[in-house]
């Protein structure tokens, strides 16, 4: 895919978003002051281990949280969602703005069948007659490689295998021509045949209907050969994005330096795989500084205590480590 930085104009641009999660600890934060920006018809993927905000994120532009968004926009077009009221927002899930959901066996409505499921969706945003949707998912389903798809429409979810389900939860997901597309971990408990086949249905349909992705994964492999741009998550702050060769050939930040470090070798059979020190730290337990500073070789004065920004490394690509600060980055340490 072309185009590796963002648009003058992004479809979806977020900015300072913040989201809250109340617990019998207190208010914990989940997502801690996220930029980003999606450009139409790009494909950006968000990475990061389980936990570090990338779910909680989707949903924030979804607006489907039971947490709270403290602070911060979304702006989808020239409409601000925060602002919508309910019955707004679901004129626009949905139509607009498209989501495969990471689990499709507790997604879909287990006692209606999936032709059903996806005509709701047919007359609710397009007002189709009920023949005219069931006529309409029929071909939804051809469209995503579900054979027999005229059997399939009147079967239930448990009738389908996990690849099916997910075809199925695509369907519904492109039923409406989105302009943006949000796919939460699309290939996630379906073996590597699957995953491949489920990947390439997501690009060809992008091709086919010119709609914008965000990628939710902690899959580089998937990142490597889908999105064009990618924004690396880790303790709900985004630590580092860029294009996707610039991300894999020169990371900057030293989590994303470790996350390739940790993937296989198919050159190398012997080597063992470097594993990351430590843990991710509890959320009510942050830091003032760096969230990644106790797992970090590079660590030095200001990190502890003194939230880094996201610095410039080269155009479009930039880190939030003070490794790329030159006002404090230490002479002695190698920041390539």
């Amino acid at each position: 895919m072309s185009g590796a930085e963002p648009q003058a104009t992004p479809l979806l641009s977020i900015r300072g978003l913040r989201v809250d999660f109340a617990t019998d600890a207190g208010s914990v934060p989940a997502v801690r002051g996220v930029d980003l920006d999606i450009g139409i018809s790009e494909t950006v993927a968000l990475v990061g281990e389980s936990g570090c905000g990338k779910s909680v994120t989707a949903m924030s532009v979804m607006r489907l949280l039971t947490g709270r968004i403290s602070a911060g926009s979304i702006r989808f077009g020239n409409t601000e969602l925060q602002s919508l009221s309910e019955p707004e927002m679901r004129r626009i899930r949905g139509a607009q703005i498209g989501m495969v959901f990471q689990e499709p066996m507790t997604s879909l409505n287990p006692v209606l069948t999936i032709g059903k499921q996806i005509e709701e969706v047919l007359t609710l945003h397009q007002r189709l007659t009920s023949s005219a949707a069931r006529a309409h998912a029929v071909e939804l389903l051809k469209r995503v490689g579900i054979p027999s798809a005229e059997r399939r429409a009147s079967q239930y979810p448990h009738e389908l295998s996990g690849g099916m389900k997910q075809r199925v939860m695509i369907a519904m997901a492109i039923s409406c021509r989105p302009k943006l597309l949000i796919a939460d971990e699309p290939t996630t408990a379906l073996d590597v045949t699957i995953q491949a086949q489920i990947m390439d249905l997501l690009g060809s349909l992008q091709q086919e209907l010119g709609m914008a992705v965000l990628l939710i994964t902690h899959d580089l492999g998937v990142v490597a050969h889908f999105a064009e741009r990618v924004a690396v998550m880790y303790a709900g702050k985004i630590v580092e994005q860029g294009a996707v060769r610039d991300i894999f050939k020169r990371a900057a930040h030293p989590y994303t330096r470790a996350l390739l470090a940790a993937l296989p070798d198919p050159l190398r059979t012997a080597a063992r795989l470097e594993a990351i020190p430590g843990r991710v730290p509890l959320p009510r337990m942050l830091p003032a500084g760096c969230a990644f500073c106790a797992r970090c070789k590079h660590v030095f004065e200001p990190c502890p205590g003194v939230l880094p920004e996201l610095f410039p490394i080269a155009p479009g690509h930039s880190a939030a480590c003070f490794l790329h600060d030159p006002r404090r980055a230490p002479s002695n340490v190698p920041c390539q």
